[in-house]
């Protein structure tokens, strides 16, 4: 079945994001195709990002970055202790926004 779970990562916030084969094959034939066969640098990011920051608009979104060949950002909302994946990109900066967790 395509709605299955194709990984589940329990982030440095002590979360377990996690996205379906279905959504993203969404991500990445419709809202970023530049993250086609990025999946280990999605989930180098949660596991071991350089920093996370919370959305200025929606206190449920947070963003992980981390600096790979480029820098990545992967956008996540958390509802109490889980986390789904919303997107992923290559960005050229940090966003605005509370840092919440950086490497120490």
């Amino acid at each position: 079945m395509n709605s299955e779970i194709l990984f589940e990562i329990k982030t440095p916030l002590d979360r377990t994001v996690r996205t379906t084969k279905q959504y993203w094959n969404y991500l990445v034939s419709v809202k970023h195709r530049v993250m086609e066969n990025k999946e280990a640098i999605v989930k180098a990011v949660l596991l071991d990002p350089d920093s996370i920051r919370k959305s200025k608009i929606d206190e449920n979104i947070f963003l992980y970055y981390k600096l790979e060949d480029k820098l990545y950002c992967v956008v996540v909302r958390h509802e109490d202790d889980a986390g789904f994946l919303i997107t992923a990109y290559p960005t050229d900066k940090v966003k605005e926004g509370e840092i919440v967790w950086i490497r120490s």
